[in-house]
């Protein structure tokens, strides 16, 4: 079958190529043609647009960057009318996703949805849309299979592909030596893979670095910037950064500082205790408060539905407060194992790897029936 997957962003870069892989085991005659990034272009396929010209974070971001946005709208349902999918499969990304959903099926496309649109944050009423327009849901949060259900929508509970990626990782033995890292306590640096967010994220990140002169920090790189873009942050500051081995730099911290989204479950799963930060443009987070109705914005907090994990939001996100939380997180023997300790209780909520798997099978079960 000929599949078309739309991802926008760096965590739907990961799901979306390990969702290619267990697709390929099901169907020999899998065709792939996608909006995505590195990793779902190394299974194959035609790489359409890359995310990297697509991730535009918060509401004023959004609106300087309407004209580029609408284009890549445009160009998408353009390749997906000439391509005819069987299937297509809109990876998160709501902003632009659901708009592509709604066109999709307006041409007569059943439409695949994996990992729902945050719609229980907010503006929950948009459930109404999704009703309309997706045919099939895979939600990987488990309290999202009786949200939905309290709107009258029935939707597939397959787990969390972050799962997948993370059973799937091997460590590179050589990974200390080849950065110069050997007998070093390291810190991680995950200040998130969107320009906006890094530029906002970095220069405290690396402020703090300073006060830790024991303790090694490392900057885990975006794929889709180059060390240029990271160092004009680093001022006089020797921190190194590195590109494509996030996972082996968690395997070895002893903590992190993580910008709030996919990466701090990743650290958590990884048994790394983190101090979570945002910070963005004053009118985007005033907006923000308004709309958004969560007690917490770090996935980490929101599956537990507590604070296991500090979160350092926009005026409380400085260099000083992180630091004295980074400080507990290295110092306080207790701080630190009650931290870890809550991370089994995440565990015990995440369940078990399959997830990728489970939504491939459920695609091709559904797309047999049409």
């Amino acid at each position: 079958m000929k599949y078309y997957l739309v991802a926008g962003e760096a965590s739907g870069d990961l799901h979306g190529a390990n969702l290619m892989k267990e697709l390929k085991k099901l169907d020999n005659a899998a065709d792939f043609r996608f909006f995505g990034g590195d990793l779902m272009q190394a299974e194959g396929g035609t790489l359409v647009k890359h995310y990297a010209d697509m991730a535009f974070m918060g509401f004023v971001e959004v609106v300087a960057n309407l004209p580029a946005i609408l284009k890549n709208l445009k160009s998408c349902k353009q390749d997906i009318s000439q391509y005819q999918p069987d299937v297509l499969v809109l990876i998160d990304f709501p902003g632009f996703n659901l708009k592509i959903a709604q066109y999709a099926k307006s041409i007569g496309l059943e439409v695949y949805y994996y990992i729902s649109p945050k719609v229980w944050a907010w503006n929950q009423k948009r459930v109404l849309k999704i009703k309309r327009i997706v045919d099939h849901l895979f939600c990987i949060l488990p309290f999202e299979v009786e949200f939905y259900k309290s709107w009258g929508m029935e939707v597939d509970y397959v787990g969390n592909p972050l799962l997948d990626a993370i059973s799937a990782f091997k460590p590179d033995s050589g990974f200390l030596k080849q950065h110069n890292l050997e007998g070093k306590r390291i810190v991680a640096l995950l200040p998130g893979s969107r320009k906006q967010e890094i530029s906002y994220l970095l220069p405290d990140m690396v402020a703090v670095a300073k006060q830790f002169t024991d303790f090694q920090f490392v900057i885990a790189g975006a794929p889709s910037f180059k060390v240029d873009f990271y160092t004009e942050f680093l001022q006089d500051s020797n921190i190194p950064i590195i590109f494509n081995a996030t996972y082996n730099l968690l395997k070895h911290a002893e903590a992190a500082v993580v910008a709030s989204g996919t990466a701090t479950l990743e650290t958590a799963l990884f048994n790394v205790p983190q101090v979570v930060v945002y910070k963005g443009n004053s009118v985007t987070i005033a907006i923000a408060r308004v709309l958004v109705k969560i007690k917490f914005i770090s996935l980490v907090n929101l599956i537990v539905d507590r604070e296991i994990v500090k979160e350092l939001i926009q005026q409380d996100c400085t260099e000083f407060k992180i630091a004295a939380e980074l400080n507990a997180i290295l110092n306080d023997k207790a701080y630190r194992a009650a931290m870890l300790n809550n991370y089994d209780k995440l565990d015990e909520r995440m369940g078990t790897p399959g997830a990728s798997a489970k939504t491939a099978a459920l695609i091709i079960k559904y797309a047999a029936k049409k």
